[in-house]
C-alpha cells in the first residue's frame, strides 16, 4: 500500500512564494512517475509538473518559469517550490505516484492566492 502525504499549503498575497512537499511510503525510484496535479472549483484536475522515469521532467506552461520540482530519494520525498504565485494558482494540490501497479494519489493541499 503506498501512502502520500502533501504538505505546505496555505494561503499566500499575489507574488508569493510556498513549497509543497509530498512524503512517499515507498522509494521513489520504484516510480514510472511521480509529480504535482491541481484542482481549481468547478474545474478538471491537471498536471502540474511531473517526473517520468526515462529522466523527462514535464510543466504545465502556465506554470514553467515560476514552479519547480525537485526530488530527495534519500526522504522519499518530493516538492513543488512556487513562486511568482498568481490568483489563479488557487487550487487542491495533489501529489500523485504512478508504478506498474497502481496510480496512487495523496490527500491534497489547499494553495489559495489572493490578489
Amino acid at each position: 500500500q503506498v501512502q502520500l502525504v502533501e504538505s505546505g499549503g496555505g494561503l499566500v498575497q499575489a507574488g508569493g512564494s510556498l513549497r509543497l512537499s509530498c512524503a512517499a511510503s515507498v522509494s521513489l525510484v520504484s516510480a514510472d512517475n511521480m509529480g504535482w496535479y491541481r484542482q481549481a472549483p468547478g474545474s478538471q484536475r491537471e498536471s502540474v509538473a511531473v517526473f517520468s522515469r526515462g529522466g523527462i521532467t514535464a510543466y504545465a506552461d502556465s506554470v514553467k518559469g515560476r514552479f519547480t520540482i525537485s526530488r530527495d530519494n534519500a526522504k522519499n520525498t518530493v516538492y513543488l517550490q512556487m513562486n511568482s504565485l498568481k490568483p489563479e494558482d488557487t487550487a487542491v494540490y495533489y501529489c500523485n505516484m504512478r508504478r506498474l501497479l497502481g496510480n496512487y494519489w495523496g490527500q491534497g493541499t489547499q494553495v489559495t492566492v489572493s490578489s
